[in-house]
């Protein structure tokens, strides 16, 4: 949005000619920021209650920084993920309070939202393997402003301890299984719970597991009822989607 649109909208207002809830309807679908090789959604957290989240895989660093340094001149929260340690050493010589959280591979700038909950998410992983989806997973949910508890290494190759710390799966608002291999975790917590489970299949496994493939379908052909599914390894499109269920007013 340039100088010029926003003048005429404060005019606008000031004149009464539209009132303040119209005019931040107008903000939420006014143009983007284009930079040539990318198009910055600069009013998203308007529209979705939080801001763009930079795809970082397959975008060259001074790409990722130029969309950080426009960002940032317009007081964004900024996430990156799937950023390794040349992106974020990049990031942070212009972002100062940048923070790298290394096993998600996320890097995090400023306040991210100001709506937040007491509601627990619970991230679950099926084995140690799993962690980095997982922890990517957990990391977007308390970017959202969500309390998250991590129970890792639990999967059904020894239930024991997944029942061992069944009050942590009671206590969940949402639940996001993430388990590679046949992917059966994801039943079974959602065969105990009473609360949304959001499946995320990963690529690990040997070769029949054909890289994620075999628990993607594991987990869409679950027997047990309020299981959704997300693509494989996407951690951070469960976080998300698990924080909007979590931030929704009862």
């Amino acid at each position: 949005m340039n100088r010029e649109q926003i003048r005429k909208l404060l005019e606008d207002v000031s004149n009464r000619q539209i009132n303040v809830d119209d005019a931040l309807d107008r903000l939420k679908i006014l143009p983007y920021e284009d930079l040539g090789f990318a198009k910055i959604d600069s009013h998203r957290s308007l529209r979705k209650g939080f801001p763009e989240v930079i795809f970082s895989k397959g975008k060259t660093v001074e790409q990722i920084v130029a969309i950080v340094e426009k960002l940032a001149s317009e007081g964004q929260a900024i996430m990156a993920t799937l950023a390794d340690r040349e992106v974020y050493d990049a990031i942070k010589k212009i972002c100062g309070n940048a923070t790298y959280n290394e096993v998600a591979q996320i890097v995090l700038i400023g306040p991210t939202v100001a709506k937040r909950t007491d509601r627990q998410i619970t991230v679950i992983s099926a084995g140690t393997s799993d962690i980095p989806v997982a922890e990517q997973a957990a990391a977007t949910a308390e970017a959202m402003g969500n309390p998250v508890e991590r129970l890792y290494d639990v999967g059904v190759a020894g239930i024991h301890r997944l029942l061992d710390s069944k009050d942590k799966l009671f206590d969940a608002n949402v639940l996001i299984v993430v388990a590679g291999m046949e992917g059966a975790l994801a039943s079974v917590v959602g065969g105990l719970v009473d609360k949304p489970v959001i499946a995320v299949p990963t690529s690990i496994g040997y070769g029949a597991s054909f890289h994620g493939l075999s628990a993607l379908l594991s987990m869409l052909n679950c027997c047990a009822p309020g299981v959704a599914v997300v693509n494989i390894d996407n951690g951070f499109g469960a976080g998300y989607f698990a924080a909007i269920v979590n931030l929704l007013e009862t």
